[in-house]
């Protein structure tokens, strides 16, 4: 299962296409076998309709997943800054091209 999550972590783009393709697919062949008097057209918007749910709905659920996990994991420690002057305030005022 670890191993499933580690590639699914490096190809994220893939996995949500090929969960995207497979949502599509399956939803064709299920829209198939029932004998409706669609139009393949519209069967083939009905397909798409139910992979954008699905994609989405398991993007959600990566999402939770992921603000879950880190704050599980608690607050990651800052690392502090020197404070800094007045003098290199100002100077940082003066060459900022902003």
């Amino acid at each position: 299962m670890e191993a499933i999550q580690l590639w699914v972590s490096k190809h994220k783009l893939a996995t949500v296409g090929g969960l995207w393709a497979s949502g599509i697919g399956a939803s064709l062949v299920a829209n198939s076998r029932t004998m409706s008097p669609m139009k393949p057209s519209l069967r083939l918007i009905h397909a798409r309709l139910h992979a954008q749910a699905l994609t989405l709905a398991v993007l959600s659920a990566a999402a939770a997943y992921r603000y879950y996990d880190n704050r599980a994991s608690g607050p990651k420690p800052q690392a502090h800054a020197p404070s800094s002057t007045v003098a290199q305030l100002a100077e940082w005022e003066l060459q900022s091209p902003f």
